[in-house]
């Protein structure tokens, strides 16, 4: 049960902090010295914060085939449109989601599809918010098409104190939308790059969960399904006074 709550990617940080914070506390118990009481307690804080951490909860995915799923929990930092030179090669909107210490932070795939472009980046560690990480910083960068013609671009960029990239997926792969695809550990930043005929659904500011949340929507036919209900009103009979 306990397994099932944590990320298979951080089952060895868990459970390694929690075997030496017992190994601690057995060596207080033995020698009694202050120094093992003061570490058993730092190791046990850092127990309980890896376990909340790496936390792993299911979600509920849309059962929408034209849905951008949000591959990261976290706030929007920005919408815009510009140029992508890695996979698109044309203007694009990218969708920036900033994830805090406090954020789950198992990453999902945006759509469904085959992976048709897998790049590690190594690079620096600036602070996941800043303008230049997406560029700069470490960072997988991860193409999935699919038989819609539906194309999504995403990366996992590290941060200042995120170093450590974790990406299941490789080219060729195939994946479904909402999947577990890896994760990004101790705070980090996930960009994600839609066509500009894609329709975006959020804003600055905005919290969003990875999988169930929707990005954006593409487009069938050239056009939006909106449904729009039409009323059709009752002849109303024009009032003769006598």
């Amino acid at each position: 049960m306990i397994m099932a709550l944590i990320s298979r990617d951080g089952n060895g940080i868990v459970f390694g902090t929690l075997s030496v914070f017992f190994a601690t506390v057995v060596l207080w118990q033995l020698i009694r010295h202050p120094f093992f009481l003061y570490v058993a307690v730092i190791l046990g804080v850092f127990s309980l914060f890896n376990f909340y951490f790496f936390r792993d909860p299911e979600r509920h995915i849309p059962d929408n085939p034209r849905a951008v799923l949000s591959p990261a929990d976290g706030k929007v930092l920005e919408v815009v449109e510009e140029f992508e030179p890695e996979y698109f090669q044309k203007n694009s909107q990218r969708i920036s989601i900033f994830l805090s210490v406090l954020d789950v932070h198992v990453n999902r795939s945006p759509i469904g599809g085959r992976v048709d472009y897998f790049r590690y980046n190594p690079g620096k560690f600036l602070v996941a918010y800043a303008p230049k990480a997406s560029r700069e910083n470490e960072h997988t960068a991860i193409g999935i098409s699919n038989e819609r013609g539906y194309r999504v671009f995403f990366k996992q960029i590290a941060g200042l104190i995120a170093r450590r990239i974790v990406c299941h997926l490789r080219e060729g792969h195939l994946v479904r939308a909402g999947e577990r695809i890896g994760m990004i550990r101790y705070g980090s930043r996930v960009d994600v790059f839609v066509p500009t005929e894609a329709r975006v659904l959020v804003k600055r500011g905005q919290r969003v969960r990875a999988g169930e949340s929707i990005l954006a929507t593409f487009l069938e036919n050239g056009k939006e399904n909106i449904f729009e209900e039409t009323v059709q009103e009752e002849p109303v009979a024009d009032l003769v006074l006598e």
